[in-house]
C-alpha cells in the first residue's frame, strides 16, 4: 500500500483552518473541483470529467483530524483513506493530508494533488 503526506504552513489560527476543513461539503477551494454534493456523511465530487464518491469516517474537533475515504465513482481505487490533520504552530499552524492507498500508482499522484491543494487552502486563509 502507497503512503504519502502533503504538508503546508498556513499564517493563521489552527481554529479557523479547522473550521474550514471541518466542513465535508466544503471543499470547493481544491484546484479542479467543479461541484460538491453532500448526502449525510457522504460527498460527492464532480471534478476532472468525473465523479468520486468519498466517505466521512471521522471528524475529530480535539485533535483538528478529519479522516475519510473514497468508496466509489471513477477513480480505480482499491483502499484509500485520507487524513488531514490541523496543527497549531506558533500563531499560526501546519495542515498535513496523509493518504493510504492502493494500488501504489496513485501515490504520487494523490500526493502531488493533495500538495497543490493545501498551497490553494492557503492561498484562500491568507488572501
Amino acid at each position: 500500500m502507497g503512503h504519502a503526506e502533503a504538508n503546508i504552513a498556513i499564517d493563521r489560527p489552527a481554529d479557523d483552518v479547522w473550521a474550514l476543513i471541518r466542513d465535508f461539503g466544503g471543499i470547493g477551494w481544491m484546484p479542479g473541483v467543479d461541484d460538491v454534493k453532500v448526502s449525510g456523511d457522504t460527498r460527492t465530487l464532480s471534478m476532472l470529467g468525473m465523479e468520486i464518491v468519498e466517505e466521512l469516517r471521522s471528524n475529530d474537533d480535539a485533535t483538528r483530524r478529519q479522516v475519510y475515504g473514497i468508496v466509489g465513482g471513477g477513480l480505480p481505487v482499491e483502499h484509500h483513506e485520507g487524513t488531514i490533520t490541523v496543527t497549531p504552530q506558533g500563531g499560526g499552524c501546519t495542515v498535513t493530508w496523509a493518504v493510504d492507498v492502493q494500488p501504489d500508482s496513485l501515490t504520487d499522484i494523490m500526493h502531488k494533488s493533495y500538495q497543490g491543494a493545501l498551497g490553494a487552502l492557503r492561498d484562500k486563509l491568507q488572501a
